[in-house]
């Protein structure tokens, strides 16, 4: 195996019994990326609502924190789902991934309009960004 997490994901897609996607043609890679990137997202906005509660102004943050919480659990509940193929249902995951883009962008304009003077917000904003755009890639294939 190899050090990229994202081969791990494909490789179990690989080897589940039931066809990746439900049997949708959906490439596996597509949703190998979205899981993988939900289950990023979430441990990185756990992590960046941690720090920014460790900050002098963390009231100030009030906002970010609430926000990279939201993301968290909502990217924690997509990798799940997206991650099962048995009786994959193509309309409820595809419900849930554009919800899980949807408060990406949210919680990334968040982080962004504090990266300049927290680096932990700057990478919980670029890991956001990939979720979402993983995410709104999923979709495009689940169309």
């Amino acid at each position: 195996m190899t050090e990229d997490p994202m081969a791990y994901a494909k490789a179990m897609l690989d080897t589940h019994p039931d066809p990746p996607g439900g049997g949708s043609g959906v490439d596996p890679a597509a949703i190998a990326r979205c899981a993988e990137a939900c289950a990023e997202c979430a441990q990185l906005s756990t992590m960046c609502a941690d720090a920014c509660l460790g900050e002098p102004t963390a009231l100030e943050m009030r906002s970010c924190i609430r926000s990279d919480l939201d993301c968290a659990d909502v990217c924690a509940a997509t990798a799940r789902v997206v991650a099962r193929q048995t009786a994959f249902d193509t309309a409820v995951v595809r419900t849930l991934v554009a919800a899980c883009a949807e408060i990406c962008g949210a919680s990334a304009e968040e982080c962004e309009r504090h990266a300049a003077h927290h680096a932990h917000c700057r990478i919980c904003g670029e890991a956001t960004r990939r979720c979402q755009q993983a995410c709104e890639q999923l979709m495009l294939a689940l169309a």
